[in-house]
């Protein structure tokens, strides 16, 4: 077909853009451009996305303009080449880098430019082009064309990279996706705009130099895959409008609010028979609490009435033990006796013994948690030694959490926590003070992301006076201004903690932590590491300080890597959890603040699995005192956050796409 007639025929050349992203193609981007050319074709963009080749040198030499885009993504170096068209630009044609496309055909896209808005070349057409696909490429893009057929009822036979599409098409479309995505979400949503669709069978070879980043890899092969299926499923609920349709918010409420109900009876975990009655109640909670997870809009009084609602009904419900003894410890200490210096059972204690004092748990320990907290619970019992009165006090706190990330991150983001099954029971069914714990680290957060250090420091120290787990936390925040002023930044977080001890440490006697009891030196119960320790090293199983040291040397090495405050707080509470010898349920509450930003799935899947923690209390309630988990139980705990941690932070990144 001669030029004049193909430029009468069909769109006129130089009205057609290329974009070619590409990463490290010296070998093969030359030629490329050679047979662009040689098509007619002279406005060519090739997106250098990251190459530590001459790919960038090769494709100017070959008459290209060239531009780069740092960050990896195959969707994100198209969207780099898109935004530099210029107005007169009428089509773009997309093709890789690689060789591995027949251009051949190019005249048969603009041709057909006449009657479609959207030319796709089909290498699956030919034997010979299937049988230059992998079996990876194969598979895919069979299951992908399957997937959109079935969802969209247009069937594609083909995902290949060499496609031709008008500009006006492609701006209502409106692509969102900066990855291996890029290809499926444009074909799926040119049904959805109703496009004029053509597919036009092309030749395909092996690549022609290079290495392939997807397809020539087990590990690119599988996150390829695992992006395009999310792209899939993300695209089909929003074209159906599931996610922002009221029944979804009302189906997700009314499971929270039905599921907090249920369990309200059962919180005596003493009674046989009352644990499985509360994990129907939690699994009704968490199914809203899951529901609640593909949310796209909930207006502010919506959030706000289910978080405080959930959290009131809880309130009469019966506490955990540990309750019992915040009671006790604040009640003693305004009778002027320490905390620290006598356990429940002291014989100096025994004519202040009030009605509840055989529940109080570890009645030959002194107390563990630091002198800020003992004084919350002094000022708390000088009102009242209510359950009542100290269940409130930690759901203020939650609700200022909840405040806190709601402000920043928006109310939708925030029901990772707001609407947490594991966080509502654990500070308004359960009674657990971690919630004080939490409060100022995330108030410390946010005023380090606003690098007010000295506010930030003063947070943090807070946190550390009221349970010593945040201390590490401290020493990021100190290393992270000015390395000179780092000793002041510590010194003043550590005021909180210097000033409240000195109340309780009157003489050399003075212990903070009852080292000598058997519940801090060896005492077990749903730990993970520790526990696979004890498999081959029973020894291990009387030393829990000696986990200490791994746990110093992670710091150490994450003060040394880390500089975002978020990343930091993620990889140590789940190098703390997971070497813990000593783990409850509710301490995985801890990193759920930090999951709003990063929506860490192996958070949001422990928020669920750690209710499996509650099967001691159910086997202690039918007489068998073995405070352990077993092997099978311990791995339904802990695998679905190991797993989602692990998955996010290492597959969770865009891959470097194949070009």
């Amino acid at each position: 077909m001669n030029q004049s007639l193909l430029n009468h025929n069909c769109c006129e050349l130089s009205r057609v853009f290329t974009i070619v992203p590409a990463l490290n193609e010296e070998a093969t981007i030359g030629s490329v451009i050679e047979s662009l050319q040689s098509s007619g074709l002279t406005n060519i963009y090739v997106v250098d996305n990251g190459s530590s080749d001459r790919t960038a040198f090769e494709a100017h030499s070959a008459g290209a303009k060239v531009f780069s885009e740092p960050l990896p993504g195959y969707g994100r170096a198209c969207w780099h080449g898109l935004q530099q068209l210029p107005d007169e630009c009428d089509w773009i044609l997309f093709c890789d880098g690689d060789g591995s496309d027949d251009l051949s055909k190019l005249p048969e896209f603009f041709a057909a430019t006449q009657n479609a808005d959207f030319i796709l070349g089909n290498r699956r057409a030919s034997a010979s082009g299937r049988a230059a696909l992998t079996a990876a490429q194969n598979f895919g893009n069979w299951l992908a064309t399957l997937l959109i057929g079935w969802g969209w009822g247009y069937w594609y036979r083909d995902l290949g990279p060499l496609r031709l599409i008008r500009r006006s098409a492609l701006e209502k479309i409106q692509m969102r996706d900066r990855s291996f995505g890029w290809t499926v979400e444009m074909q799926a949503k040119a049904v959805d705009c109703g496009l004029k669709i053509c597919e036009i069978p092309v030749g395909y070879r092996h690549r022609q130099g290079g290495r392939s980043k997807i397809s020539g890899t087990l590990k690119g092969s599988f996150n390829a895959g695992r992006i395009i299926l999310a792209t899939l499923g993300s695209l089909y609920w929003q074209r159906k409008d599931f996610f922002r349709s009221p029944l979804l918010q009302w189906l997700s409420s009314l499971l929270l609010i039905v599921g907090a109900v249920l369990i309200i009876p059962h919180g005596d975990f003493q009674q046989a028979g009352t644990v499985p009655r509360f994990w129907l109640g939690i699994g009704v909670m968490g199914l809203g609490f899951v529901l609640s997870w593909g949310l796209r809009d909930i207006s502010s009084a919506w959030f706000w009435s289910v978080t405080i609602l959930t959290r009131l009904l809880l309130l009469p419900m019966y506490p955990g033990d540990d309750i019992w003894r915040y009671l006790w410890e604040g009640y003693i200490q305004n009778l002027g006796f320490s905390p620290y210096s006598l356990p429940p059972n002291a014989s100096e204690l025994i004519p202040y013994r009030t009605d509840w004092w055989a529940l109080i748990n570890h009645l030959d320990t002194s107390a563990i948690y630091p002198p800020l907290t003992q004084l919350g619970f002094r000022a708390l019992a000088l009102i009242s030694t209510s359950v009542l009165l100290f269940k409130l006090a930690f759901v203020l706190a939650d609700l200022g959490v909840c405040w806190l990330l709601s402000k920043t991150w928006g109310d939708r983001q925030t029901l990772l926590y707001a609407w947490n099954p594991l966080v509502i029971y654990s500070f308004a069914g359960g009674g657990h003070y971690d919630s004080w714990f939490i409060l100022p680290l995330v108030a410390g957060w946010l005023a380090f992301e606003r690098r007010y250090w000295a506010w930030s420091a003063l947070l943090i120290g807070l946190s550390v006076a009221i349970k010593w787990m945040s201390l590490p936390i401290l020493v990021f925040l100190a290393l992270q201004g000015r390395r000179k002023y780092a000793p002041l930044v510590f010194l003043l977080g550590m005021l909180p903690m210097l000033a409240t001890a000195f109340g309780f440490c009157h003489d050399s006697n003075c212990s903070l932590i009852p080292t000598t009891s058997t519940f801090v030196s060896h005492g077990r119960s749903a730990e993970f590491i520790p526990y696979l320790i004890s498999l081959v090293w029973y020894p291990s199983t009387q030393s829990n300080w000696i986990y200490a040291i791994p746990l110093g040397l992670i710091a150490i090495a994450l003060l040394w890597h880390c500089r975002s405050f978020v990343n930091f707080v993620e990889w140590y509470f789940f190098a703390l959890l997971t070497l813990s010898p000593i783990v409850h349920a509710w301490y995985f509450t801890w990193s759920i603040p930090s999951a709003v930003a990063t929506r860490n799935l192996g958070v949001r899947w422990v928020s669920l699995s750690a209710f499996v923690y509650f099967i001691l209390k159910h086997r202690q309630s039918l007489g068998n005192f073995d405070w352990r988990l077993t092997p099978l139980e311990r791995y339904w705990l802990w695998l679905p956050f190991l797993i989602g941690f692990l998955w996010i932070k290492f597959c969770g990144k865009n891959v470097e796409d194949d070009y």
